[in-house]
Formats: C-alpha cells, sequence, structure tokens
C-alpha cells in the first residue's frame, strides 16, 4: 500500500494502488494539458513575433521597393523632360528650316510664274502677229483662189453647155438609133410569129429538139476526149406507147454507167390558146425515165413563159417525182454538167470506199465468218434448249403419270387390306346375328359335326 504526503499540511495517506494509479493519471492529465497550454501560448507568442518580425521585414522591404521606384520614376521623369525639350528644339529647328526652304521656294515659284507670264505674253504678241499675218496671207490666197474658181467656173459653163450640146446631139442619134432597133426588132418579132405560126406543133417541138442537141454537138466538139465515153441519142423505142426525146447515158473506162438522164423537150405555139403547163408532163416523164432505166429526168420546157418559178433558172421537182428537173433551154448544158461532175464525184466517193472495203476483206470475212459461226452455233444451242426444255416437260409430266398410278395402287391396297380385316373378322354369329332360322340352322350342323 502506497503513501503520499500532503505538500501543505504534510499529513501522510495511504492509498491503494487503484486509488494511486487514478491519482497518478489525473495529475499526469493536468500537467500535460498545462504544458501542452503553456506549449500553445509560447507557440502562439513566437508566432505573433515571426509575424510581427516578417511583417516589419516586409513592410521595409516595400518601403526599400517604393524608394526605387520613386527614383526611377523620378529619373524617368527627368529623362522625359530632356528628350521632349530636345524634340521641341529640333521640332522648332525643323519648322524654321522647312518656313525658310518653303519660303524660298515660293519665291522661286514666284520668279518663275512672273517669267512664264512674260513668256506666255511674248508667245500670245507673237501668235497675234503670226496669226495677223496668216490671215492676211490667207485672204489673199482666198481671193487668188475665188479669182481662179470664177474663171474655172466660166470654162465649167462654157464646157458644160459644149457638153450638153453633143449629149443632145447623141441622145437624139441614139434615141434614132433605138427606134430603129426596136422597129427591127418588132418586124422580127412578127417575123418570127407568123413564121410559127406557119409550122405545126411536132415542128414546134422538133425545132427545140434540134436546138439542144445542136447546142450539144457544139460542146462535144469542143472536147471530144472528155466525151468518149458519152451518148446523146434520140429516144426511138416507145415503151407502154410512151417515149422521151433524148436519152443521155455515160459510162467509165471499165465500162459501169456514170450518170443517165432523160430528156424532154417542149414547146408551144405563142398563138396557141390550149395552154399547157410543165406540171402536166412530169408523170409521163416519170414512167419514161423508170421504163428507159435513167437515174434523172430533166424537162427542157419553153411553156409558161410568164412564170418566175421556172424563168430563175434550173427548178428541183424531186419534191413531186424522184431525181427532176425543170429548165429553160438556156440551161439545156448546164444541168448535164452538173449532173455528169456529181456523177465523176460519187464515182470517186465510190473507188474510195471499194478500195477501204478490198483492205479490209479479210477482217470483213472473217467477221462475216464469225457472225456466221455466232449465229448457227446460237441456234444450235437455242434447238437443244428447247429439246431439253421439253424433255424435262415429258419428265415431269411422266412422273405425274405414274404417281397417279402410285396413288391409286395405295388406294386399291387399301381397300384390299381393309377387305382382307372384314374378311377375317366375319364370323357364323355375326352373320346370322338378325336371323334366328339361320342361326338355328347353323347350330344344327354344328351338332351334327361334332357327332
Amino acid at each position: 500500500m502506497a503513501t503520499i504526503e500532503c505538500p501543505h499540511c504534510h499529513t501522510r495517506f495511504e492509498l491503494k494502488s487503484s486509488d494511486y494509479q487514478e491519482i497518478l493519471s489525473q495529475v499526469r492529465t493536468s500537467e500535460f494539458e498545462r504544458e501542452i497550454h503553456e506549449r500553445g501560448k509560447l507557440m502562439e507568442s513566437e508566432k505573433e513575433a515571426a509575424l510581427a518580425e516578417a511583417r516589419a521585414s516586409a513592410k521595409a522591404t516595400l518601403q526599400r521597393e517604393i524608394s526605387q521606384r520613386d527614383l526611377e520614376i523620378a529619373r524617368l521623369k527627368a529623362d522625359a523632360e530632356g528628350r521632349r525639350r530636345q524634340e521641341e528644339g529640333a521640332l522648332a529647328e525643323a519648322r524654321a528650316s522647312a518656313k525658310a526652304t518653303l519660303q524660298r521656294e515660293i519665291s522661286q515659284r514666284d520668279l518663275e510664274i512672273a517669267r512664264l507670264k512674260a513668256d506666255a505674253e511674248g508667245r500670245r504678241r507673237q501668235e497675234e502677229g503670226e496669226r495677223a499675218l496668216a490671215v492676211s496671207e490667207a485672204t489673199g490666197q482666198l481671193r487668188e483662189r475665188m479669182a481662179a474658181l470664177e474663171g474655172e467656173v466660166k470654162r465649167g459653163k462654157s464646157e458644160r453647155d459644149a457638153l450638153e450640146a453633143q449629149y443632145r446631139e447623141r441622145l437624139s442619134s441614139a434615141q434614132k438609133a433605138t427606134d430603129e432597133l426596136i422597129r427591127h426588132k418588132d418586124e422580127e418579132i412578127e417575123s418570127l410569129r407568123d413564121y410559127r405560126t406557119r409550122l405545126s406543133t411536132k415542128m414546134v417541138g422538133e425545132s427545140l429538139e434540134q436546138h439542144c442537141a445542136q447546142e450539144f454537138d457544139r460542146w462535144r466538139s469542143l472536147n471530144p476526149e472528155a466525151f468518149r465515153n458519152v451518148s446523146f441519142e434520140k429516144d426511138n423505142e416507145a415503151l407502154g406507147g410512151t417515149k422521151g426525146d433524148f436519152i443521155y447515158r455515160e459510162r467509165d473506162d471499165d465500162g459501169t454507167e456514170l450518170v443517165s438522164i432523160m430528156f424532154e423537150m417542149k414547146n408551144e405555139e405563142l398563138s396557141s390558146t390550149n395552154k399547157r403547163t410543165n406540171e402536166s408532163h412530169l408523170a409521163k416523164l416519170d414512167q419514161d425515165r423508170r421504163k428507159k432505166d435513167c437515174e434523172y429526168a430533166v424537162l427542157v420546157s419553153m411553156l409558161e413563159l410568164d412564170s418566175e418559178l421556172y424563168n430563175q433558172g434550173i427548178v428541183d421537182m424531186s419534191y413531186r417525182h424522184e431525181k427532176m428537173y425543170v429548165i429553160r433551154p438556156q440551161f439545156f448544158l448546164v444541168i448535164i454538167t452538173l449532173l455528169r461532175n456529181a456523177a465523176l464525184k460519187s464515182l470517186d466517193y465510190r473507188r474510195q470506199i471499194d478500195k477501204i472495203r478490198r483492205e479490209q476483206i479479210d477482217i470483213t470475212h472473217f467477221e462475216g465468218a464469225l457472225s456466221d459461226f455466232q449465229d448457227k452455233f446460237g441456234r444450235n444451242v437455242e434447238l437443244a434448249n428447247r429439246k431439253f426444255v421439253t424433255a424435262i416437260d415429258e419428265i415431269d409430266k411422266t412422273i405425274q403419270h405414274l404417281q397417279k398410278v402410285k396413288d391409286n395402287l395405295l388406294s386399291s391396297q387399301n381397300n384390299l387390306r381393309l377387305a382382307d380385316d372384314k374378311a377375317q373378322k366375319l364370323t357364323i354369329r355375326r352373320l346370322t346375328k338378325n336371323s334366328p332360322m339361320l342361326a338355328e340352322r347353323f347350330k344344327e350342323l354344328e351338332d351334327e359335326s361334332k357327332r
């Protein structure tokens, strides 16, 4: 058992171990808390001291920086003021220099303007003098020109009068010559009318035919070599009761026909009352062309002399009949030339095409053979396909028929099985079920068989 002494009264107390431990823990706890409190106060005072010291240090540092900033600002202000004063001095100097330069330029310009004004005034006076001199010279020249023109006018009047006299004389002579020519032409016209009146209708037509034949012969005589393969003959063969007047045919050196033209010439008397039209002859001419196997048909006509359509030149009538033209006699040789040149050009084209075809004949034959093979092969494939489809259809039909036979056999077998089942189930008792007499009779037979 432990003892403790009171520090005040010095009285001793006996304590149990448990009490001792409790008191000791209380003492330790209070001392520990007091120590912590004191250490906290100490740390708080140290913290405040450190904080005060830091504040003082920061304040001193800030004060130093503020002082340095103030010095720097003062220095910069002094520098800026110095530069401003230098710039003001330089600006004032530049202004003075620019003002002096501008003043000098203004003075020079004033002098130049005065000089230019003096030069302009001198040139103006000189030009006025020159202008006055030119005016006086021009006036003198104009007067001389007017005098010369007056003389030329007088000479022109005299020449005009002379020319007018000559013109009147020539006009009178020309009028007399014209009157004489008109009279002569009238006489020729009257003579022609009398001549044509005396002519028969056949002779009128034959005169135009002769004219065209003579023109062609004259044309061919100029270059016989160019017309060595040309025939221009009278159409004397009447097919179906009709015929044309002339047939033009031309062949090449190989005998191939280049162009063929059926010509029909139509004329009529001036005094004829039954006036015919060109279109009335087109259908017959087209028939004659086809019967004589000609490529073109041309009507050389003097009908409808007042028609502007037929007087304009070569009239294409292909919209009515194929490859047909109506012309006046003066275009007879022209139409032959045009159709002949077109045929020769077409011949050149045909020769070129034939040449190309000959060059490509192997390819053409190969392509033809290949195409023929493809056609035949395709035809055989198509036939085989048709036969195959037909066979498949027949097989399907046979299968359907056999299926029906099978179904019928199965049905018959089922019926036979049912009949056999019914026969196996048949007994005398069932047969005589509704017949007592038969049942009795069968019973007697059964008894007799047992005995």
